[in-house]
């Protein structure tokens, strides 16, 4: 989920520094606050001139939960899609 920030100061700042290989080391504080740990994935979104990395952790994910969820009398997508393709060639057939 992307967080759009319009406030002028959001928190502390944190330096780091992108070795010759284009690596980055997150500090250790801004690991623990989002549980950060060896092999957590990390997704790089560009917004408006800035880069915002978002750890993906369960609790990342768990914000997810029930966001697709149907409600009553809604059709999956993918059912639409093939009832849309049915009647497309039947038209076809005609």
């Amino acid at each position: 989920m992307l967080y759009i920030l319009h406030v002028a100061y959001v928190g502390c700042m944190h330096t780091a520094y992108v070795t010759s290989k284009g690596q980055l080391v997150i500090p250790a504080k801004i690991r623990r606050k989002f549980n950060i740990k060896k092999g957590t994935r990390v997704n790089f979104v560009e917004y408006k001139g800035r880069i915002i990395l978002q750890p993906v952790t369960r609790e990342y994910i768990r914000e997810f939960r029930g966001i697709y969820k149907l409600k009553p009398g809604e059709k999956p997508a993918t059912q639409e899609l093939l009832e849309d393709r049915a009647e497309e060639r039947r038209r076809e057939d005609r």
